[in-house]
């Protein structure tokens, strides 16, 4: 596990002060930036140390994974790639030739800590699918990747509103804070 370091802006903040500012800080990156994933992972990058890649690689996993609404909300998914980054197993643990038993073990633990995450999903929104997700919010779900959907939607405040997907992606980047200030 890499230890989580607070950038140095962050340093001087309480824990409850870390917690509001990723909230408000994922919350204005999908307002601005759009793509819930991205946008999750960028609200850590910006007040914790990690790799900028990370920021870029979590890109498409948004919309329920490259838009299509029917996988897992992106914000979910983008949390998940913020906790691997801190807790998932790394590379020069695996084996392309041979089982290392020791190292599988390392998966078990990494979705111990992300299924923290995956549960106050749950509890908060009664599922982790996006387009769940998007009824609950939206009363219905919006196929993103075709034009005019996309517009009845952001019609519907999904980027401007408190209680839509940048509310999702403030939550998420104010739990993964959270499951990082009180494991790392």
């Amino acid at each position: 596990m890499t230890k989580v370091k607070i950038r140095e802006p962050f340093r001087e903040l309480s824990k409850q002060e870390l917690l509001e500012k990723a909230y408000s800080v994922g919350f204005g990156f999908e307002k601005y930036s759009h793509s819930c994933s991205q946008s999750t992972v960028a609200a850590i990058h910006h007040i914790v140390e990690m790799d900028d890649i990370v920021v870029k690689v979590s890109t498409s996993l948004c919309g329920g994974v490259t838009l299509e609404v029917l996988g897992t909300c992106g914000a979910l998914s983008g949390g998940i790639v913020a906790l691997d980054y801190f807790f998932g197993r790394p590379p020069d643990k695996m084996s392309y030739v041979e089982e290392i038993p020791a190292d599988t073990s390392a998966i078990g633990e990494a979705a111990k800590v992300s299924s923290l995450l995956a549960d106050k999903f749950v509890e908060r929104y009664g599922t982790f699918s996006c387009c769940q997700i998007q009824r609950k919010l939206f009363g219905r779900f919006y196929y993103v990747k075709d034009a005019q959907e996309l517009a009845k939607m952001m019609a519907q405040g999904a980027y401007d509103s408190p209680d839509k997907c940048s509310d999702v992606v403030g939550n998420t980047a104010r739990w993964v804070m959270e499951i990082l200030l009180e494991i790392a």
